[in-house]
C-alpha cells in the first residue's frame, strides 16, 4: 500500500486517526456494484461522517455521489460551506425554528405527516420546496404509518409549494431478520407502486441503508443510503472482505515500566500482575473515545505488529498494556487501537464487541482531540 498524507505528518502526534480516502472510494465502488448502478447514492455523513471528518469526507465523495445525508441543519450548513452546489438531505425531523433556514438554503427535508408538509408550505412564501415523504413500515421512529401513506401523499400534493421529490422508509433489521425485511420491502414497494399509479411519481425512492444494500441490492430503486459500509465496516457477517477499512486509530507509548509480581494496575486495582511484567502506558483514554467499557474485557492493541493486552481500567487519558517479551518497546513507539499493523489487525467490530456496543458507536465516539490525518494512495489487498 502506498500512502501519503494530505495535510500533516503523524511523526509528532500523541493520538491520531489516519483516514484512507482511497479506501473510502473503493467502498463507494462496492455500493455501485451491489446495486448494479441502477440507483443513485446518498452518502450518509452525519455525526461528523461517522467520526471520520465531515468536511473532508464530503469533499472526497463529492464527485461520486448524488446527495449527502445529514442529521441536522448544522451539519447541512457545514457541507454547504465547503460544497456550495451539493444536494443535502436532512434525515431527521426539523425543529420549528429550523424550517426557514432549510427553505432559504435549499436543503431537502423529510416529512412524516401532512401537518409537517403544510408548515413547510407556509414557510416557502412564493417559492417551492422539495421534500421526501417518510413512510413507517416498521421502524417506529418517524414517518407516516404505511396504511395512511397514500392518503397523506394525496393531501400533500394539494399543497401548492410542496414537491414530493422522494419517498423513503427505514429498515429496522436488515442485518438481523431477512424474512421480515423482505416482507417489509414488498409492502413498501406496493405502496410506492400505488402512489405512482395515482400520479405521485417521486424520482427518488429509497429504503436501503448499508445492510439493505448488501443483502437486498436488487431492491434498489432511485436511491440507496450508504453509511457504515462506506467507512469500510460491514454490518452483515461474511461481507467484510469486500470492504476496505477507512480509519486506523493510533497512539504512542509514553512510558515503559517493569512491574514486579503483585503490583496493581489502574483504578480499582482490578488487575494485579501475576508475575513480573513490562507495562507500557499509552496516550489514549476514554476522553479520546477509547471506551471505558473495554476495561477487563480482553481488549488488545498492536505494537510492533503483535497483540498486547490492555491491563486494568481504561482511564480518561491513558491506558496500560502488557508488552512483556523479547522485543523492546520504548516511548514514542506507535500503537494501533483500530486497524492493521504488520500482519495483525484489530477491526472496529472487534473493539465494539468487547465494549458491548456496535461499530457505529465506536466511530462516532472518537473525540475531537484525536486529530484526523487524511491519506491518499493506491489501496492494495
Amino acid at each position: 500500500m502506498t500512502r501519503s498524507p494530505l495535510n500533516c505528518s503523524s511523526a509528532q502526534k500523541r493520538c491520531w486517526a489516519e483516514i484512507d480516502l482511497a479506501a473510502l472510494r473503493h467502498n463507494l465502488g462496492v455500493v455501485r456494484r451491489l446495486t448494479g448502478n441502477r440507483a443513485g447514492v446518498m452518502a450518509i455523513v452525519k455525526a461528523n461522517a461517522y467520526g471520520h471528518g465531515l468536511r473532508e469526507i464530503a469533499s472526497a465523495l463529492a464527485e461520486g455521489v448524488e446527495i449527502f445525508g445529514v442529521a441536522s441543519v448544522a451539519e447541512a450548513q457545514i457541507i454547504r460551506q465547503s460544497l456550495p452546489k451539493a444536494e443535502v438531505f436532512i434525515l431527521g425531523a426539523a425543529l420549528p425554528w429550523e424550517r426557514d433556514e432549510i427553505v432559504s438554503s435549499g436543503f431537502i427535508p423529510c416529512v412524516s405527516s401532512f401537518e409537517e408538509a403544510a408548515l413547510f408550505n407556509e414557510a416557502c412564501g412564493k417559492g417551492r420546496i422539495r421534500v421526501h415523504l417518510v413512510i413507517d413500515t416498521g421502524m417506529g421512529r418517524m414517518g407516516v404509518w404505511q396504511d395512511d401513506a397514500p392518503g397523506a401523499a394525496r393531501e400533500m400534493m394539494r399543497l401548492p409549494r410542496i414537491e414530493i421529490a422522494g419517498i423513503a422508509t427505514h429498515l429496522p433489521c436488515a442485518d438481523e431478520d431477512e424474512a421480515y425485511t423482505a416482507d417489509e420491502l414488498a409492502r413498501f414497494e406496493k405502496i410506492t407502486a400505488r402512489l405512482c399509479d395515482e400520479g405521485i411519481r417521486a424520482p427518488l425512492i429509497h429504503a436501503l441503508s448499508s445492510a439493505g444494500v448488501i443483502r437486498f441490492g436488487s431492491h434498489a430503486q432511485g436511491m440507496v443510503r450508504a453509511g457504515l459500509m462506506l467507512y469500510g465496516v460491514s454490518p452483515v457477517p461474511g461481507f467484510q472482505t469486500q470492504l476496505h477499512p477507512v480509519m486506523t486509530l493510533k497512539t504512542r507509548v509514553t512510558l515503559v515500566r517493569d512491574l514486579a509480581a503483585g503490583r496493581s494496575v489502574s483504578y480499582g486495582r482490578t488487575y494485579i500482575t501475576p508475575g513480573a511484567q513490562r507495562v507500557a502506558t499509552l496516550a489514549i483514554g476514554y476522553a479520546d473515545g477509547y471506551p471505558r467499557s473495554l476495561s477487563g474485557h480482553g481488549a488488545e492493541v498492536l505494537i510492533h505488529g503483535r497483540r498486547c493486552p490492555v491491563l486494568g481500567r481504561v482511564t480518561m487519558d491513558q491506558i496500560m498494556v502488557d508488552v512483556t517479551g523479547p522485543e523492546p518497546v520504548v516511548p514514542g513507539d506507535e500503537a494501533v487501537l483500530i486497524g492493521r499493523q504488520g500482519d495483525c489487525e484489530i477491526p472496529a467490530t472487534e473493539l465494539a464487541e468487547k465494549a458491548g456496543t456496535i461499530a457505529w458507536e465506536i466511530f462516532t465516539g472518537i473525540k475531537g482531540r484525536v486529530e484526523r490525518i487524511y491519506l491518499h494512495g493506491s489501496q492494495t489487498k
